[in-house]
């Protein structure tokens, strides 16, 4: 996974903007981070309609708080429903979705 960071202040910026959201920089990259994280939020999802994710029902969705940095949030799928839980530690991996590719998802660790 890689995500948006200032080259001059070195925050990490997410979802990517044209300019560092800390000190106004146009000098961004896009730099990998470990993928994990921990659960901050989350909802259980009985009905979508959001391509690919209609026979996928039920699933959980949510805000996982990225190691790198505090306040760094991505929002996802859950893996696990049922053991999901706030503060829970996470992974990313990677999932195809049909029409659209390759998307991340957060396994519980």
């Amino acid at each position: 996974m890689r995500i948006q960071r200032c080259h001059r202040c070195s925050v990490y910026i997410h979802h990517p903007e044209p300019c560092c959201t800390r000190c106004g920089a146009r000098d961004l990259g896009f730099e990998a981070v470990s993928g994990l994280g921990v659960v901050d939020a989350f909802t259980v999802v009985s009905r979508s309609f959001v391509p690919g994710y209609q026979e996928t029902v039920p699933y959980v969705i949510g805000w996982v708080g990225l190691v790198e940095q505090p306040s760094l949030r991505v929002l996802s799928t859950i893996s696990g429903d049922a053991a999901v839980r706030i503060g829970a530690p996470v992974r990313v991996a990677f999932e195809p979705v049909a029409g659209f590719g390759a998307v991340p998802v957060f396994l519980l660790t």
